[in-house]
């Protein structure tokens, strides 16, 4: 794809929730045991098969290989924009796009039966894929979201770096073993489809993704700018445990038990499970997780019947030994 000085100088990042919903899902859908995230995977996919994730919309949408729906994955409008922002400009989709998308993936492979519907009312629908997306999210992304986040925020914050030392020539070049940058062209190798300027706005977005590994992915809707999403730096240790130590300092302020909880809370968990694992009664472990919680320690992600607790930045800096 050609690109003008003017494109180079209107490249920017963006951390896309949706892009991140779109790739996690696939991922499911094509590895039984996705090495990279084989522990996040053993606690969301018995979630997914309980709630009827695995044959709902989203199942419809996200073939396990092939052309992705470019409506699920609208342009961001900043570096860093909200879940719903992104689920609002899905449900403003032109109905002519939702349609041109779904002949896509209809050309091939046979359409399920959702995807007729969609095809005959998207407007309508299209309520019903949001709704599903938020349950998913809940289930899937949401207890985990701040270390994706931190995961992709640090690839943007290390590339943007890179901008200013050595130019966006240079970072199009370090991207991706597939892309290269070369006399105002940027090249993708072995992509199936050759994108044209015609086909795409001005400028390029670049979207790092926890997900996307081991491809980079593309989306070009005119006349919006072209989207890259790629994969981000240091995948292979996101859902290593966090090394946390307890310290009596912490306790001293917290409490023992509170410390404890915190450090339990390497991977999210539910009530009853921290209670199993700590010691401490359900009704004791409630108690001192609406204390963190209002504290802005802990996070709470209804997941069923159940709710599942998550540790925050704020909490895993302060569980981090300083030196």
């Amino acid at each position: 794809m050609s690109f003008s000085a003017a494109d180079l100088g209107q490249t920017r990042f963006a951390v896309s929730p949706m892009w991140e919903v779109v790739t996690s899902f696939r991922l499911l859908n094509v590895e039984e045991d996705p090495p990279l995230h084989r522990r996040w995977a053993a606690q969301v996919r018995p979630r997914l098969l309980s709630a009827g994730l695995d044959r709902g919309w989203l199942a419809a949408l996200i073939p396990g290989a092939g052309y992705l729906a470019d409506f699920l994955t609208p342009t961001p409008a900043g570096p860093f924009p909200e879940l719903a922002a992104e689920l609002a400009a899905i449900r403003a989709s032109r109905p002519e796009n939702v349609r041109a998308d779904l002949d896509t993936i209809a050309a091939k492979s046979r359409p399920a039966p959702r995807l007729r519907l969609l095809h005959e009312d998207p407007e309508a629908v299209l309520e019903k894929v949001t709704a599903e997306i938020e349950t998913y999210w809940e289930l899937a992304l949401a207890p985990y979201w701040p270390r994706v986040r931190q995961l992709l925020e640090a690839d943007v914050f290390h590339r943007a770096r890179q901008v200013a030392e050595h130019g966006s020539a240079h970072v199009l070049n370090e991207l991706h073993e597939s892309v290269s940058w070369e006399a105002g062209t940027l090249r993708m190798v072995r992509r199936h489809c050759s994108l044209t300027r015609d086909q795409t706005g001005s400028g390029l977005l670049l979207v790092p993704s926890a997900f996307a590994w081991p491809r980079v992915l593309t989306r070009s809707v005119a006349p919006e700018p072209p989207q890259l999403a790629y994969p981000a730096r240091g995948i292979g240790t996101l859902w290593e445990p966090r090394a946390t130590k307890a310290s009596d300092a912490v306790a001293a302020v917290l409490g023992r038990s509170r410390t404890m909880l915190l450090a339990e809370l390497d991977t999210p968990a539910s009530t009853t499970q921290l209670a199993r694992h700590s010691g401490l009664s359900a009704a004791a472990v409630s108690q001192h997780l609406t204390a963190l919680r209002d504290a802005g320690l802990v996070t709470g992600h209804r997941t069923g019947r159940s709710v599942l607790y998550a540790r925050t930045a704020i909490a895993d800096a302060l569980l981090t030994p300083v030196g």
